[in-house]
C-alpha cells in the first residue's frame, strides 16, 4: 500500500508559513537527517506553543529548531525561550540574508540555503528532566505514526478515516 502520491497533501501548511520559511526548512531537515535525527515539523508542545522543528536523536536527545527570515521576525517573537522547557539544546535557522549577529549567542545557530544547511553555532546541552524527556518523545512518537497515517489515507481513496479521527 502506498504512503508516497502525486496528489499535494501538505497537512502541515496553515497559512502561517512563509515560502522563505519552507525553504529554510527544508536545508535544515535535509542537514539534520544527514546526522541521523528524526525530525517533525510543527510539533505542538504541553505548554502550547507549536516548534517549528524538532529533532530527536538515536539517544533520545531533542533540539528544537526554530526559524526566523528576518529581523522583524525575531524581534516581535518572544515565545521562543519557552522551548528551553522543551528540549536539550536550541538552535535557531536563518537564512543569508538575515544578520547572523542578532541571534542569542546562548542558542546555536544555523544557516541554511534551502537545499542544505551549516551549523554555524552548536547549542549548549541543557538536559531535560526525565520525565519530560520521556513525555515529548512519547508526543513525538503518537504524531509521527499520526501523520504517517493521516499521508497514507491521503495517499490511498480507499482507505477511510480522516484528520479528526487523529489526537495530536
Amino acid at each position: 500500500m502506498p504512503i508516497v502520491s502525486s496528489v499535494p497533501y501538505q497537512p502541515l501548511l496553515d497559512g502561517r508559513q512563509s515560502d522563505r520559511a519552507m525553504l529554510v526548512r527544508r536545508g535544515v531537515q535535509r542537514l539534520m537527517m544527514a546526522q541521523a535525527l528524526s525530525v517533525l515539523p510543527e510539533m505542538p508542545l504541553s505548554s502550547g506553543r507549536r516548534a517549528d522543528l524538532v529533532c530527536l536523536s538515536a539517544k533520545g536527545e531533542v533540539s528544537i529548531v526554530e526559524i526566523k527570515t528576518s529581523i522583524a521576525d525575531f524581534r516581535v517573537d518572544r515565545k521562543w525561550p519557552d522551548y528551553r522547557l522543551h528540549c536539550d539544546q536550541l538552535f535557531f535557522a536563518t537564512h543569508p540574508d538575515v544578520p547572523l549577529d542578532i541571534f542569542p549567542q546562548d542558542c546555536g545557530l544555523i544557516l541554511s540555503d534551502g537545499y542544505g544547511a551549516e551549523i554555524l553555532r552548536d547549542a549548549p546541552l541543557h538536559r531535560m528532566p526525565p520525565a519530560t524527556r520521556k513525555a515529548l518523545t512519547l508526543r513525538f512518537a503518537t504524531l509521527a505514526a499520526n501523520r504517517l497515517l493521516q499521508a497514507e489515507w491521503a495517499a490511498n481513496p480507499y482507505m477511510t478515516g480522516s484528520r479528526d479521527d487523529l489526537v495530536e
